[in-house]
C-alpha cells in the first residue's frame, strides 16, 4: 500500500542556522521557509535526490512542533511520510487493521498542497507517521 518514502520531518529550534548547516555544511538543495498555518508550523524542505528532509519550526503558540521543542530542545526526527495512491482507501485500510488517524480522520492539504493523514505513533512502534497521496 504505501509507496517511496517522501520525507523524514525534522523539528529544529532555530529554522534559519538549521537550514544554513544543511546549505553549507552538506551542500544540500534548501527552499525557502513556508509558513503552514493549518498545521501550525514553518517548513523548510531540503531536496535530496531520493527523498526529502523537511525542517519543522513552530508557528503561533498552538503549535504542536512547539511541544515537542519543549520535551526536546535541541530538536530530533518528529516523522516519516510515505506516498499512497489513494489515501481514503489507505486510511480505512488502516483503521480496519486498528490503526489509529489523528485529529478528524479527514485529510488536511499539507505543505505540498496534496492531502495528508497522519497515525497515532503508538499503532506503528513509537514513530509518528503521515501518508501524503501522490
Amino acid at each position: 500500500m504505501i509507496g517511496r518514502l517522501n520525507h523524514v520531518a525534522i523539528a529544529v529550534p532555530d529554522l534559519e542556522a538549521a537550514s544554513e548547516q544543511y546549505r553549507t555544511a552538506l551542500g544540500a538543495n534548501v527552499g525557502a521557509p513556508q509558513d503552514e498555518p493549518d498545521h501550525g508550523v514553518t517548513v523548510v524542505f531540503i531536496e535530496l535526490p531520493n527523498t526529502k528532509i523537511e525542517l519543522l519550526y513552530p508557528l503561533g503558540e498552538n503549535s504542536p512542533i512547539q511541544g515537542f521543542l519543549d520535551k526536546n530542545p535541541a530538536g530530533g526526527i518528529h516523522h516519516v511520510c510515505y506516498e499512497v495512491d489513494n489515501i481514503l482507501q489507505a486510511r480505512d485500510h488502516l483503521v480496519e487493521t486498528g490503526a489509529r488517524v489523528l485529529g478528524t480522520g479527514e485529510p488536511k492539504i499539507g505543505a505540498h498542497g496534496k492531502p495528508v493523514l497522519f497515525l497515532h505513533p503508538k499503532d506503528f512502534n513509537g514513530c509518528l507517521v503521515e501518508l501524503e497521496q501522490v
